[in-house]
Order: structure tokens, then C-alpha cells, then sequence
């Protein structure tokens, strides 16, 4: 059996900055398309990365000229180019970046702003309220206000003279982009001279935007840079790839955006996800960055349109059959799932999945029909990769070797050999903003960082997630659940949608028994004939928890009315868990 040292790791382009990151991708691919996105329904726009680049120079080069020289820089809004193009700005000068999460209400987004010293507030037409309504009370501190609006067709009315009045903190990105083309033009250079220091403050990312609780995570350039560098040794990217996830989170941000570009590769935006499936048959994307819901739920969409006509049981026959035709070196999964190819555009080699562990069969079923779904593992305060799969050596039960930029160790281990697993190495935060005493309850003196995540190493030396130790069940015989490993035995449930596993107290407050919460999915009960869900329900649950240790077995099951509210990431919220509809 090979091992992880039978794969070499790829060769990457060294890189030490942001700014040498794009100078980089301008002398090697100064005319390759950058970016495509939608201007309209009919029209894309593409972007050179010599244009990008310019755009990006240029916004720093008006910003310096105010005078807003290292100083905080927020934004908030939805994913667009222009975001982009303000993030590398700030990147690449002497700033610090704080990206904001767009769905946050009001007092959060208030919060973040104050709680990170930012003076510089780039927002969308979505938030004018807010900062009408703030500009000269919560939002008074703030230098200069930028309006961004997406729409080329509407940039000219956000341009007018008179649309802020006379206050001249508020500008517009438009007019701060030709003030900025100006200044390049003749000759300006204050911006190139700006740049930070390695390892200064770069990013300030926050993990919750509830007041008195958020954590800005505190990221340098030497953190963000390493992601780039050893995470294209651990897997590579391609040529194309549809970019879809929040940019206000540091796995796209980070992860997808700046090693895409440091791959000179084409990244396609996707505006809503609304259009995922539509955009991945416009741009014919090679790889694309997702979270493990969305790969499920393509997962359950190929099940169930061939379900519906009837082809599933040819599928499985199919994918049998190609497996056996692997087995003796022919490898003709592009022709025989051509069909499923073409639902993602015909070129889709690739989908990273991070956030959390994916099921086994799902990676699996996407390897049987010829694309690679390569599962990672991360947190934001490791800015945010810690281990990936390899391309050659990838097991849908691991989440993959560690970066070559760092070690890990495991504490608490238990008699089964799991761990809360502890990171220490380039990726590492520098801390935690303004909170030392929460910096130092993750981060010991001499650096590593407790993850708060649960985990083992196999003999192969790939890392294995068992849950998140804020999650762990106690059970009252002392054995430790961890429910996330029970989740994934459920949810293979073909018309199980959601669940979620948690412990329930007895009159002593000790929990003696495992609940599962469930949302169906109806069409799928109303297509396999199931007329009575609470019975069959609590059939499928045992059988699928067959394999687990007796106190493991689920106690009580809830059917759940609606879905769980989720994060903008697609994650559960837990703390939002109310039952309706019990099968005990």
C-alpha cells in the first residue's frame, strides 16, 4: 500500500507578499483573463489581470493620497469584482483588511466596525440606511465612506456630484477608481512605496458578529501568503473555476480567491446562488470551492432527476461497471456519465470541499463519475487550512495530510486515541483583537493554537475529524459522543435532509440518551412511496446506527416542520434546535 511519501508534492512559484503575488501574475500573465462576471442576463464582462491589476493599483493609489495610510479598512457587501478588487487593495498597501459578513444585522455590523478601529467603509446600495442613520453617531469615526454599487449601468447615477450632498466623507468607488486612474497616469507613486511588514497585521477576520462576543481573528501577510504557497503543494487548481462561497470568509477569500490567482487562474463569479447550476454550464468551470452541503446537495440532485426518469438503477449499473473497466486500466467515466459531466459545464475536474468532514459516499459517488472531491480541513484562526488530500491520495474519510508549513499534536487524547488537535506552524494567528485573555485560553506562549476540534491520525498519516469539542455529548455512563459521527450514519437516509444529534437530561440535568432532530425531504418520501415517516423514520435510523456501540443508539427522534436556520456558509446554527413532531 503506498503512502503519503510516494507523492511528491507540487512545485509552486515562491511568493513573500501580496504585492509580489500580483507582480508576479503581471509579468507572467498580464493579458490572460482574471475574472468573468454577469454586467447583465445577456452580457459577461471579462478582466484581464493587467486591467485588474491597474484597478487595484488604483484604488490604493486614491486611498493613500487621503492620507489613509495604514489604517483599517472595512467592507461589506455581496460577492461582486469590485470587492475583490478593494480587498487586494488593502491587501497589497500598508492597511489592515476587515471583511464584514453581509448578513449580519445592524448592531453586529456597528459592532465590528468600532470593535475593529476601521476607518475606511466600503458598503453596497443594500446598506445606505444603515449608514445614513450612523454616519454621525456609531459610524462618526469613520474617515471616509465609499458606496459601491455593482451595476455598471447604474455606476453613473452613483456618480452624480450631488448624490451624498456636500459631505465630503462620502465618495463613491466609481469616482475613487478615476481619481486613482489619475493619479497612475501621472506618475504617482505614493502607493507603491506602502507595504507592510511579513508578519504585521494584515486581516482582521471576525468568527461572530453577536455583540460582546465577536472575536476578530488577527491574521499577517506571512499567514495568508503560506496558505497560498503550501496549499498549492498539497493540491493544485486548474485554469478555471467558479468562485461562489462569501467572500467575508477566509476559506473563499484565502483558500479560493488568493490561490487562484496566484495560479493565474480565470475565476468566474458567481452573483447569487440561485445561479450556481446556471453559471457552471455558462463558464464550463475546472474547479470550483464548496462547502459539503452544496456537494450534497448535487449529490441528492443527480439521485433524484435519475430516480425520476427512471434511469437510477441504470446508474448504479453504470457506475459498477466503469469501476470494474478502472480496475484493468480503462478509464471512460468522461463518456459514460458524459450527461452528469454536462449538468456542470463538460470541465469539471475538481471540488474542494472545507467547513466540515463530508460523507464517504459522497466522495465516492463523484470519483465513480470522474471528479475529484478533494475534502480539507481548516479554521479561521489558521487562517484557514490545516490539511487538504491529496490529488493522488485522497480518502473521503480523512481530511487529507497536513500543510508542510506546520505540525500538529493531539491533547486529551482518549482511550479510543481521538484528541483535541492542536496546530502550530506559519498558518497560526497572531491572536485575537483587543483580547488578550481569549488569546491566550487558544494560544500558548510558545504557539500552538487549540483548535476546539476533535480528531486522530490513521496510519497513513491523513487527519480524521470526529466533532467539535463545544458539540461533545457527556453521557452519564461517562462515554463521550461526539454527534457529528452519528449525523453522518443518518443523513445517508436517502430522505433524511438535515439532522442534527444532541443529548437529553433526565430530572438530574445528567444526559442519558441521544435525540435526533430531522427535516425530511418530501419529495424524496413522496417518490419512494412512504406514507408514514415517524415509523419508517425510526426503522431507517436503526438500521443505519447498527454499526456503532450500543450507547451510541439514538433514544428519542424529532421531526422537524422547517429547516434549521444556518449560517451564511450553510451551516446548522445548533443553538436554534426546536422540536415538533417526536417518534420515540
Amino acid at each position: 500500500m503506498k503512502d503519503l511519501k510516494d507523492y511528491p508534492l507540487y512545485e509552486v512559484t515562491p511568493v513573500h507578499s501580496i504585492r509580489e503575488l500580483l507582480s508576479i501574475a503581471l509579468n507572467e500573465a498580464s493579458e490572460k483573463i482574471a475574472f468573468k462576471y454577469r454586467k447583465n442576463e445577456e452580457e459577461i464582462r471579462e478582466v484581464t489581470y493587467a486591467d485588474f491589476i491597474r484597478d487595484v493599483n488604483a484604488l490604493g493609489s486614491a486611498l493613500t493620497e487621503r492620507g489613509l495610510i495604514g489604517d483599517h479598512i472595512a467592507q461589506i457587501g455581496e460577492n461582486s469584482y469590485r470587492w475583490i478588487t478593494v480587498y487586494l487593495a488593502a491587501l497589497a498597501g500598508d492597511g489592515v483588511y476587515v471583511p464584514i459578513d453581509r448578513d449580519l444585522p445592524e448592531g453586529d455590523i456597528l459592532n465590528i466596525v468600532n470593535h475593529s478601529d476601521s476607518t475606511v467603509l466600503f458598503y453596497t446600495p443594500r446598506y445606505d440606511e444603515i449608514v445614513k442613520n450612523n454616519a454621525d453617531g456609531a459610524l462618526s469615526h469613520i474617515k471616509v465612506f465609499v458606496r459601491v454599487v455593482n451595476d455598471d449601468d447604474a455606476d453613473a447615477e452613483a456618480c452624480r456630484a450631488d448624490y451624498f450632498g456636500d459631505d465630503p466623507r462620502f465618495v463613491t468607488y466609481r469616482g475613487l477608481l478615476e481619481r486613482g486612474y489619475n493619479l497612475l497616469d501621472n506618475g504617482y507613486d505614493g502607493y507603491a512605496d506602502r507595504h507592510s511588514e511579513e508578519y504585521d497585521l494584515k486581516m482582521i477576520v471576525y468568527t461572530s458578529g453577536t455583540t460582546g462576543l465577536a472575536k476578530g481573528v488577527m491574521l499577517s501577510e506571512h499567514n495568508l501568503i503560506s496558505i497560498v504557497y503550501y496549499g498549492l503543494q498539497v493540491s493544485t487548481v486548474y485554469d478555471c473555476c467558479l468562485s461562489v462561497l462569501p467572500y467575508h470568509h477566509t476559506y473563499e477569500a484565502v483558500a479560493g480567491l488568493l490561490v487562484s490567482l496566484h495560479h493565474h487562474s480565470t475565476i468566474c463569479i458567481n452573483e447569487n446562488l440561485r445561479a450556481v447550476m446556471k453559471n457552471l454550464t455558462t463558464y464550463k468551470p475546472d474547479y470550483i470551492y464548496l462547502v459539503p452541503a452544496f456537494a450534497e446537495e448535487f449529490y441528492r440532485k443527480i439521485w433524484s432527476t435519475a430516480a425520476k426518469t427512471g434511469k437510477d438503477k441504470g446508474l448504479r449499473t453504470l457506475i459498477k461497471t466503469s469501476n470494474g473497466m478502472r480496475k484493468i486500466g480503462i478509464d471512460a467515466r468522461k463518456k459514460l456519465f458524459s450527461t452528469i459531466h454536462e449538468s456542470f459545464g463538460g470541465n469539471l475536474r475538481k471540488i474542494v470541499c472545507g467547513g466540515a468532514p463530508i460523507r464517504p459516499e459522497i466522495g465516492e459517488f463523484f470519483d465513480a463519475i470522474g471528479i475529484d472531491l478533494i475534502n480539507g480541513y481548516g479554521i479561521t484562526e489558521c487562517s484557514p487550512l490545516v490539511s487538504a488530500n491529496r490529488d493522488q491520495f485522497n480518502d473521503w474519510n480523512t481530511v487529507g495530510s497536513v500543510l508542510p508549513c506546520c505540525e500538529i499534536k493531539f491533547e486529551d487524547v482518549t482511550p479510543e486515541g481521538i484528541g483535541e488537535i492542536c496546530v502550530k506552524g506559519d498558518i497560526v494567528m497572531l491572536g485575537y483583537y483587543k483580547a488578550p485573555e481569549a488569546t491566550a485560553e487558544v494560544l500558548s506562549e510558545d504557539g500552538w493554537f487549540a483548535t476546539g476540534d476533535y480528531g486522530m491520525m490513521n496510519e497513513r498519516g491523513q487527519l480524521l475529524i470526529t466533532g467539535r469539542k463545544k458539540n461533545i455529548i457527556v453521557l452519564s455512563n461517562g462515554k463521550n459522543v461526539y454527534p457529528e459521527e452519528i449525523e453522518n450514519y443518518i443523513q445517508a437516509i436517502p430522505y433524511v435532509k438535515e439532522v442534527v444529534v444532541y443529548g437529553l437530561k433526565n430530572e438530574y440535568g445528567e444526559e442519558t440518551k441521544l435525540c435526533a432532530e430531522v427535516f425530511l425531504n418530501a419529495e424524496k418520501l413522496e417518490e419512494l412511496g412512504i406514507t408514514d415517516p415517524t415509523v419508517k423514520l425510526k426503522e431507517d435510523v436503526s438500521k443505519a446506527t447498527k454499526p456503532l456501540p450500543a450507547y451510541k443508539g439514538i433514544g428519542k427522534i424529532v421531526i422537524r416542520q422547517k429547516e434549521f436556520d444556518k449560517t451564511t456558509t450553510n451551516k446548522i446554527k445548533r443553538q436554534s434546535i426546536s422540536g415538533s413532531t417526536s417518534a420515540d
